[in-house]
């Protein structure tokens, strides 16, 4: 079953969140601090509770396996550019006992479907070039590459 997260659904949200945290500490410990603090925590009440956001669920037997943060983002033009109007995934998890079972696949269909009912035409998301597997699986899924972040070591 996919759906929104309630806020007694927080302690598992943020179990799945510290699992993400993790990932990219290992990953990228230049970019991201150890630990998963209180601010963090409290983060996911915050979009549970926001008009423009939620935290998406997709639960089996009564276990929360899977999630993900995200915004309904609804940009007006610009002098640059178009109007746009997409649903965008801040984090996203798969706890790692539930991988390659369908969570994510399952999560993406509910999201796309959310997506045309609130009138966006995107989903949008960022992924850390060392995190493979996930690029593996979005390209899978039809994300396409619209733009890369680059950086270079000052010597």
């Amino acid at each position: 079953m996919v759906r929104f997260a309630e806020e007694e659904d927080v302690a598992r949200v943020n179990e799945l969140r510290e699992q993400v945290n993790s990932l990219h500490v290992q990953g990228r410990p230049d970019v991201f601090k150890g630990g998963f603090c209180q601010q963090l925590q409290d983060y996911a009440k915050v979009l549970i509770s926001g008009e423009n956001s939620d935290i998406v669920v997709v639960e089996r037997d009564g276990v929360i396996c899977g999630m993900a943060c995200v915004d309904y983002v609804r940009r007006p033009e610009t002098l640059y550019s178009q109007a746009r109007n997409y649903y965008h995934v801040q984090e996203i998890a798969v706890d790692e006992a539930y991988r390659r079972q369908g969570v994510a696949t399952e999560m993406l269909g509910f999201m796309n479907e959310d997506a045309k009912k609130r009138g966006l035409n995107k989903i949008e998301l960022d992924v850390w070039a060392f995190n493979e597997s996930a690029i593996e699986f979005y390209e899978a899924m039809g994300f396409r590459v619209t733009r890369r972040w680059m950086e270079y070591e000052v010597k």
